[in-house]
């Protein structure tokens, strides 16, 4: 469940996919290989589901967003990741993350979470390295803002 949760925009998709990544995994249990870890061998089956659902339900236009590289400015004021680990819960963080566009957190969920790399993420989603690189670090970007507005807001109270 807690793969599916971080791609899934509700708790119904997610609980829905869970489902039928299960039901893959019941109908391949003879393909399982007693060498690799079951966690494992699950959690890849359930990560796959996902990425599957997510190319059978997506309109490549209306999903990727495009920027201008030309003016690109990558200086931004660090936050301090010590105050915000004492400010955020886990919980918040997720939220944060469940803000960002659709194609940005699937590539930073596949980064960042689950350790897959640009290469990996391209095939995955069907895009170019560049392209998911560039999605990683606008979901950086947007992230450090977001928890630059939460800590700033919490210094207030």
């Amino acid at each position: 469940m807690s793969v599916c949760v971080r791609y899934k925009t509700d708790h119904d998709e997610a609980a829905s996919s869970v489902n039928e990544g299960f039901l893959k995994i019941l109908n391949n249990l003879d393909k399982y290989d007693p060498k690799i870890p079951f966690e494992a061998w699950i959690k890849r089956i359930m990560i796959n589901h996902v990425i599957d659902e997510f190319r059978k339900n997506r309109k490549v236009q209306e999903l990727i967003e495009y920027a201008d590289f030309s003016e690109r400015n990558d200086i931004d004021d660090p936050v301090d990741y010590n105050e915000a680990d004492i400010l955020f819960d886990t919980g918040d963080i997720e939220e944060m993350i469940k803000t960002l566009p659709p194609v940005t957190q699937k590539v930073f969920n596949l980064f960042a979470v689950d350790g897959y790399a640009h290469k990996e993420i391209a095939t995955f989603l069907n895009m170019s390295e560049g392209t998911s690189k560039w999605h990683l670090n606008s979901a950086r970007k947007k992230l450090i803002d977001l928890l630059n507005k939460n800590v700033n807001s919490q210094k207030v109270i």
